[in-house]
C-alpha cells in the first residue's frame, strides 16, 4: 500500500462535478482574468471571513509583498517576522526595499515567541509579519499588544491557516491585513498558484488592488494611479477556490480529527514530540509535523513501507 504524503486527485474525485462546471464555465464565458469567477469568490471568501474586502492575487507571496509596499516598507525599514517560516516570509521584505529582523519561536507552538517581539523593536521597525505556521494561530493577542504599544501595524501570513481561529475569532482578522496562499497542496487549494489579501481598512484595499493591477485606477485600468506589478488571480482558479470553499469548513474539522488522532496513537513514544495546540485555538493542521531525533532513520523506514514524509523546513 502507497501512502502519498497529499493525493490531491482522491480530493477532487469528491467535487469533480462542481469543479468541471466552474472551469468549464470560465472557458465559455471567456473569463480569464479577473473577471466575475474572481469577484465572485472574492465576495464569497470575505463573506465567510467575516472582513470587508478580499483582493485575489497571483499567489501567496505577491500578497505578502504587495501588502508591504502599500504600507510603505522601503529601503532603511526593518520587517519583524519568524526565524522558521517558508523563504516568502521574509524575501519579500527584501523585495520590498526593507530589513528583515527575525525572532525566535515558542519552543511548544513553532510560532513567533511574544516575549522577544519587544526587544527587536527599534525606530526603524516598520511592519511586524507573524505567521500562522502548519496550521497554528500564532499568539496574535499578545503580539497586537505590542504592535499596538508602538503604533506597528501587523500583517498576518495566513497561507498555512485557513480559518483557523484563536479564542473563537479567525486568523487573519486581527491585524491590519492577512495574506493567503491558494497554493494547491493548502488546506484551501487552486490547480495552480493563487493568493489573496483580506482586510477591513477601506483604503488599503483600495490601494493593493490598485498595486496588484499595474497600478490602475480600480474604476479605469488604463488610468495608472502609481507603478505597480501584474499580480492577478484568475478565472480558472477562482472558479476552483469557488467549488472548494463550501467545503473548508469540514474539511478543516477532518484534519483536526486526524491530528488528534494520530497524537493519541503516538503517545507514549519517548523519540516522538507530537504538536500541541495553544489554549484556546483550532489547529486546522495544514502539515503534522512531528519531533524525533533519528529523523532520517525514521523517514527510510516509513519509505520503506510506501509512506511518504516531509521536512519542514530542511533549511533555514
Amino acid at each position: 500500500m502507497k501512502v502519498p504524503y497529499l493525493d490531491l486527485k482522491a480530493q477532487y474525485e469528491t467535487i469533480k462535478a462542481d469543479i468541471d462546471g466552474g472551469i468549464a464555465g470560465v472557458i465559455a464565458d471567456t473569463a480569464f482574468v479577473r473577471g466575475p469567477y474572481v469577484r465572485d469568490f472574492e465576495a464569497a471568501y470575505a463573506e465567510m471571513y467575516g472582513v470587508k474586502h478580499c483582493i485575489g492575487v497571483a499567489n501567496g507571496t505577491d500578497a505578502l509583498l504587495v501588502v508591504l509596499k502599500m504600507l510603505g516598507v522601503g529601503p532603511g525599514d526593518e520587517v519583524i517576522t519568524a526565524a522558521n517560516s517558508w523563504i516568502s516570509s521574509s524575501e519579500v521584505i527584501t523585495l520590498a526595499g526593507g530589513t528583515p529582523v527575525f525572532v525566535d519561536i515558542e519552543p511548544d507552538y513553532y510560532n513567533l515567541d511574544p516575549n522577544l517581539l519587544e526587544a527587536k523593536i527599534t525606530d526603524r521597525t516598520k511592519v511586524i509579519i507573524p505567521v500562522h505556521l502548519y496550521g497554528q494561530p500564532a499568539a496574535i493577542t499578545e503580539i497586537m499588544a505590542i504592535a499596538n504599544k508602538y503604533g506597528l501595524p501587523v500583517l498576518e501570513d495566513s497561507a498555512q491557516a485557513h480559518f483557523s481561529t484563536l479564542d473563537g475569532r479567525r486568523v487573519g482578522t486581527f491585524g491590519n491585513a492577512a495574506t493567503f496562499s491558494f497554493y494547491p497542496g493548502k488546506n484551501l487549494g487552486a490547480y495552480g498558484d493563487a493568493g489573496a489579501v483580506i482586510t477591513n481598512d477601506d483604503a488599503l484595499a483600495e490601494a493593493v488592488r490598485s498595486f496588484a493591477d499595474h497600478g490602475s485606477n480600480p474604476q479605469n485600468k488604463h488610468e495608472h494611479i502609481r507603478e505597480g506589478i501584474n499580480s492577478r488571480l484568475d478565472g480558472l482558479q477562482a472558479a476552483v477556490l469557488s467549488a472548494k470553499l463550501p467545503h473548508i469548513q469540514e474539511w478543516n474539522k477532518r484534519r483536526a480529527e486526524r491530528g488528534a488522532r494520530y497524537t493519541e496513537l503516538l503517545a507514549g513514544i519517548d523519540d516522538v514530540v507530537t504538536p500541541a495546540t495553544r489554549p484556546g485555538a483550532t489547529h486546522v493542521f495544514h502539515i503534522y509535523c512531528v519531533r524525533v531525533p533519528r529523523r532520517e532513520e525514521l523517514r527510510a523506514f516509513l519509505a520503506d513501507r510506501g509512506i511518504s514524509t516531509g521536512i519542514h523546513y530542511p533549511i533555514a
